[in-house]
C-alpha cells in the first residue's frame, strides 16, 4: 500500500471502542488526508456527543461496541442530520446485517479486518457525494 496525500478536506468522526485499531486508523486517516479535521469517540454515546458539538461531514463507526452500538449512534444521527455520510466497518457480512445499514442509508460498510485502501477510497466516495449535494 502506497499512501500518497489526498486533497480531500472534509471533517471525520472515528468511532471505536477498540484503542489499539481507534489509534491507528486515526493516524492513517490523517497521513492519508492532512486537510481533514478527525474526531474520535470510544461508543455511540460519546460519539453522539461529539457529533452534535462539532457536526462532522462523515462518520466511520464499528457496529458493535458497549453502551450504544454504530448502528443505533448512526440512526440517530442521520434522524437529525440525514445528509451526513456513514461508513460502517463490521465482522458482519450477513444479510440481515446488511440490509439493516442500507435502511439507515450508509454511504459504505467495510468489512473488518480493514484494508485502509477501500476505507480511504469510501472516505473519497462519501466526500465527492458531500460535494456533489452541495452544488
Amino acid at each position: 500500500m502506497e499512501l500518497t496525500q489526498s486533497p480531500v478536506s472534509v471533517s471525520l468522526l472515528l468511532v471505536e471502542d477498540e484503542k489499539t485499531a481507534r489509534d491507528l486508523i486515526a493516524r492513517m486517516l490523517a497521513r492519508k488526508f492532512p486537510n481533514c479535521t478527525i474526531y474520535t469517540a470510544v461508543n455511540g454515546i460519546e460519539g453522539m456527543e461529539i457529533f452534535k458539538q462539532f457536526t462532522p461531514e462523515i462518520v466511520i463507526a464499528d457496529i458493535k461496541m458497549p453502551v450504544m452500538d454504530g448502528l443505533e449512534m448512526i440512526r440517530e444521527i442521520k434522524s437529525a442530520y440525514a445528509k451526513v455520510s456513514c461508513i460502517v466497518a463490521t465482522a458482519y457480512s450477513d444479510k440481515i446485517s446488511i440490509d439493516k445499514m442500507e435502511r439507515i442509508g450508509i454511504c459504505s460498510y467495510l468489512l473488518k479486518p480493514l484494508d485502509f485502501d477501500e476505507l480511504f477510497a469510501a472516505i473519497e466516495k462519501c466526500s465527492a457525494e458531500i460535494k456533489q449535494q452541495a452544488g
